[in-house]
């Protein structure tokens, strides 16, 4: 166990373990939390590691930006793509036994969701660990217009790579003994994720009970 759970959570465990092979793996990893239904992988804290592990050569990544980055977005997008064909093949017989736990009225209060804030609920939830896999499972089984969702899909996978990967090269360039407490940076990172999704939830709720009066 290291700090951040199994070392399968550690990007600093995995890049030693692994060297070379490290990037693969990392490429691997985003693709599945993006949407082959294993939320519980550390798809934030690798994109931070990488920017970290690119802001100097004494990490020993020799990946640069300009492959990698290109390359995490499109991994990123294609395990949307995935979850969502996943979830528009099964979706539907999960829709119509209307489920204990999947139940009939959560699809159709989704769909509600993503006609009022769909493509902005693609762009930051992909921000939000575990909400970033189930979304494109939900969005399948909605039957969300393809067109639409894969755009946004597009949209949201630039944003979360480059974010992320930016803010770890860049606080690894600002504070060269970051990657000696990376446990404690990651948590930020995480944290940090959460704020644009508690943001629109706290929003929605506002406006919810501002309508209120006016609905009675």
């Amino acid at each position: 166990m290291h700090s951040l759970g199994p070392s399968f959570m550690d990007p600093t465990y995995l890049l030693d373990q692994f060297g070379g092979a490290f990037f693969v793996i990392a490429l691997l990893i985003v693709f599945i939390e993006c949407g082959v239904l294993f939320p519980i992988l550390p798809g934030d804290s690798l994109l931070f590691a990488i920017g970290l592990f690119s802001s100097s050569a004494k990490y020993g990544f020799h990946v640069p930006l300009y492959v990698s980055v290109p390359l995490l977005m499109i991994v990123a997008f294609a395990g949307n793509v995935v979850g969502y064909e996943i979830g528009r093949a099964v979706g539907k017989p999960i829709y119509e036994r209307d489920g204990r736990i999947l139940k009939k009225e959560y699809f159709e209060k989704t769909n509600e969701f993503f006609d009022k804030y769909g493509n902005k609920a693609l762009v930051i939830g992909r921000f939000v660990p575990i909400v970033r896999t189930f979304i494109t499972l939900v969005a399948g089984a909605s039957r969300m217009d393809r067109k639409r969702f894969f755009t946004w899909s597009a949209v949201g996978a630039v944003l979360w790579v480059g974010i992320v990967v930016t803010a770890g090269v860049v606080l690894g360039r600002t504070f060269p003994g970051l990657g000696d407490k990376i446990d404690v940076a990651i948590m930020l990172v995480v944290i940090l994720s959460v704020i644009p999704m508690a943001y629109e939830y706290l929003k929605h709720r506002r406006e919810k009970s501002a309508a209120a009066p006016a609905g009675d």
